[in-house]
């Protein structure tokens, strides 16, 4: 399981090749601090669905990271996280430009952390509201 609070300032260093699947998908980070997260991801035409529009998969993945990448900042050293659970509002249709999301953690218990992010298209416009339950587990290598 990595360091979490290690892997955080490297990536905010802008060390490149930590997280395969934000690189894949050109997501970055655009800020990271205790309980708070913002991510931003740029419109390609690939991501379209048959009906024109972001496929709308992606922009809860975005959510969902941004929700992560803020409990990472949480976390007691040794421990990991999971998504458990995803609650999500599709508000409006994306058909360009660029995404934002930004999550803060809503409560942190002993074994669960509750997120919220919502991200905007470029225009400032809501596009997706979500709530994240992750599960807090510890590192059980760190342990033994």
């Amino acid at each position: 399981m990595p360091d979490f609070s290690t892997y955080l300032r490297r990536f905010q260093a802008g060390e490149k090749n930590l997280n395969p699947y934000l690189d894949y998908f050109e997501i970055t980070l655009e800020e990271v601090r205790e309980g708070y997260a913002r991510f931003r991801m740029p419109f390609r035409p690939e991501y379209l669905q048959v009906g024109g529009f972001l496929q709308g998969g992606l922009i809860v993945a975005l959510a969902d990271e941004a929700i992560a990448h803020a409990a990472m900042t949480v976390l007691e050293p040794a421990s990991g996280i999971t998504t458990v659970e995803l609650k999500c509002n599709f508000l409006a249709p994306v058909t360009k430009g660029e995404l934002t999301a930004e999550a803060t953690i809503f409560k942190k218990g002993r074994t669960l952390i509750i997120g919220d992010s919502l991200v905007k298209d470029e225009n400032g416009k809501d596009v997706l509201r979500c709530t994240a339950t992750f599960l807090m587990f510890p590192d059980k290598k760190g342990s033994e």
